[in-house]
């Protein structure tokens, strides 16, 4: 697996990463905890050295999980986990309170069984606490050696640019595919003039590229995608055309509509680094297949113009997770 720098951080990854939250929560029922070890460990065994939780994936449940599969591999592999819950509930709004960061930070070493967390994000902007406040409390921990980077996830030019003068930012997390490109508008000139990396979550549209969903699917219960406005049975519908356009490329380069979604992204920018998550060993192998797949600019232009003619329905989020990003 080929390796990448997030950015000016000199914090090198494998270019693909492992998004965990899957496992434990968002998507169904949590796979069971043997089974999610050991597609962990496959994927250090493929060479993925960056793995993605937070204290709010389960809450607590996700960290605990990684804490346990990745002790026996903890000097070969890059941790990101998140602060900015109140007592990691989602549903219990924002906390990013000086306080409250070291107390997670504390709880998040223990549950990682590691003596530092190598980039520390905050999970949302929190409104109610200055970014320079946010900053400076992770600088400290920095200081102190409990943790190596500072990210951010989900935020705007504005905030980047103050935290990131206050404490260099390493890395933003945002949502960025090939059915979700706000990022290019402000965000991915401001990382560039930065030195910050960039790395995508969803980038297969929490699973719609993949072409395995359409409007005819029915979800568990508890996943989340039941109440995302782009799910809604008549927006897939009217999505699948974008799903059509990544088969047909798919099938000139022998690779799946996932693998050129993945591909799309890393031929972005040489500082981008997905963290596609999954169950299943099988998408494991396809997902990290990505890396091989080279498009040439040929291809991207072909993919560009197609999909400009192609109008994506539905909100991203609903109303309500929908003010919680961009601040």
């Amino acid at each position: 697996m080929e390796k990448r720098k997030l950015g000016n951080s000199g914090l090198e990854v494998s270019a693909i990463g492992f998004g965990c939250m899957g496992l434990s929560f968002g998507y169904g029922p949590a796979t069971d905890t043997k089974d999610a070890i050991k597609l962990l460990h496959a994927a250090v065994e493929r060479g993925v050295t960056f793995f993605d939780t937070a204290e709010a994936y389960g809450p607590f449940k996700n960290e605990d999980l990684l804490g346990e599969a990745l002790a026996p591999f903890r000097d070969q592999v890059v941790i990101a986990t998140k602060f900015g819950f109140e007592d990691g509930e989602t549903a219990k709004g924002m906390n990013s309170q000086p306080e409250n960061i070291r107390k997670v930070a504390e709880a998040a070493l223990k549950r990682l069984k590691t003596d530092h967390i190598d980039l520390f994000y905050q999970h949302r902007v929190d409104p109610n606490v200055p970014i320079e406040d946010v900053a400076g409390t992770v600088k400290d921990l920095i200081q102190e050696g409990k943790v190596k980077h500072f990210g951010l996830s989900e935020a705007g030019v504005q905030t980047i640019r103050k935290a990131h003068a206050v404490q260099p930012v390493a890395a933003l997390q945002s949502e960025y595919s090939l059915w979700w490109r706000e990022p290019e508008q402000e965000t991915l000139p401001t990382l560039e003039e930065l030195g910050i990396g960039f790395v995508p979550f969803s980038p297969l549209g929490k699973g719609f590229l993949t072409g395995k969903i359409d409007e005819n699917t029915e979800f568990d219960k508890t996943d989340f995608r039941n109440i995302v406005p782009r799910f809604s049975p008549e927006a897939r519908k009217a999505n699948q055309a974008l799903v059509d356009l990544l088969g047909k490329i798919a099938q000139q380069k022998n690779a799946t509509p996932a693998q050129i979604a993945l591909a799309w992204l890393l031929a972005q920018k040489p500082w981008i680094v997905p963290i596609p998550g999954t169950t299943k060993l099988h998408r494991l192998e396809e997902n990290l297949g990505a890396a091989n797949v080279k498009l040439t600019s040929d291809d991207l232009g072909e993919i560009e113009s197609a999909a400009s003619n192609i109008t994506i329905e539905g909100a991203r989020y609903p109303e309500h997770l929908q003010k919680r990003v961009g601040k």
